[in-house]
């Protein structure tokens, strides 16, 4: 019988690298989100589209290794930190409100559908100083992007905070960014069609108050509150203002109160789930289907269409949102 010819070295170790390269290739494949351009986007109203949908260290969170092994063989996918943009495609101009930690995929996914002159945004609109709803305004430094004075909105708190602590002073300092001081509940004009307006809520506020944003268009609004500690302590009715405008973009990191295993609750306020669809059940259907979910924690399993929480939710007759989500405001 012939001998089978000996494999050289060089040989086996270009299949090794080969198998290795494959397998990262597979790897990074199933961890990298895939973005699936809406069909069709409004090209005569402004609209805000969905960069993320997950609480602040987004999905899978930091050391979660049985999380990320799911990602890799593509039982689950990677969720962005909460934010949104406000597209103004008449006047080409684009906002972002919060930059969180995922900001440099999520500036790629607003990049995908407008321009701006103003790059990266025309305004960044933060709604506190916790981890994913500021930070990834690292990226507009010298450091990465080195942008040239973007407006940022801020609290007085948060631009006071802006303004003492680095790296954010540098970034104050290298004209990287500008701040722009608001108050609670006045309007911010942005141009002749849109408007923002900041409202105060309740939250953990260690560092910096916390607000929820008013954005409108003329004749329709949105309400985007992803952050608050419960409904109650609010001097505002968030069933009025449900019945005010058109989409409301509400907290709903957690579903229930068994949902964490060795926290403690009472340190992390949050309107459940539960709690939300309980304050909500008297009212109509119409109502219930502008209230949009978002701002979800990796262990509540609205997260995923499949479960039951989820079906549970949508068969109420409420929403969740989901990251590429278009919402339409006609002026």
């Amino acid at each position: 019988m012939e001998a089978k010819p000996k494999q050289t070295a060089s040989s086996s170790t270009l299949k090794i690298e080969l198998l290795v390269a494959l397998f990262f290739c597979a790897i990074l494949s199933c961890s990298t989100p895939t973005q699936t351009l809406p069909s069709s986007l409004p090209e005569n109203n402004s609209f805000l589209y969905v960069l993320g949908v997950a609480q602040d260290a987004g999905y899978p969170q930091a050391g979660q290794q049985s999380a990320w092994q799911q990602v890799k063989t593509g039982e689950k996918d990677i969720k962005f930190a909460s934010s949104l943009a406000l597209i103004d495609p008449v006047s080409q101009e684009r906002w972002l409100f919060d930059a969180t930690p995922d900001f440099k995929q999520q500036l790629a996914l607003v990049d995908d559908i407008s321009t701006t002159t103003q790059y990266p945004f025309d305004g960044i609109f933060l709604t506190h100083g916790h981890m994913g709803h500021y930070t990834g305004m690292m990226h507009l430094g010298r450091e990465a992007m080195n942008s040239q004075e973007v407006p940022v909105y801020a609290m007085p708190r948060m631009a006071q905070f802006l303004t003492q602590n680095g790296p954010w002073s540098q970034l104050i300092a290298l004209n990287n960014i500008r701040i722009n001081t608001m108050s609670s509940g006045q309007k911010v004009q942005l141009n002749e069609r849109l408007s923002v307006t900041p409202l105060l809520v309740p939250h953990r506020d260690e560092f910096t108050e916390t607000v929820g944003f008013l954005i409108s268009s003329g004749k329709q609004q949105a309400l985007f509150i992803p952050d608050i500690d419960k409904w109650g302590k609010w001097t505002e009715s968030i069933v009025d203002w449900v019945k005010q405008v058109d989409y409301a973009l509400l907290d709903a990191t957690f579903y229930n109160e068994r949902e964490l295993k060795g926290r403690l609750m009472t340190e992390i306020p949050h309107p459940l789930v539960e709690e939300s669809m309980q304050l909500f059940k008297d009212m109509p259907t119409t109502e219930k289907q502008k209230i949009h979910f978002i701002h979800i924690n990796n262990s509540n399993p609205l997260l995923w269409r499949n479960q039951p929480e989820y079906k549970t939710v949508i068969r109420e007759g409420y929403q969740v949102a989901f990251r590429g989500q278009v919402l339409e405001l006609k002026p």
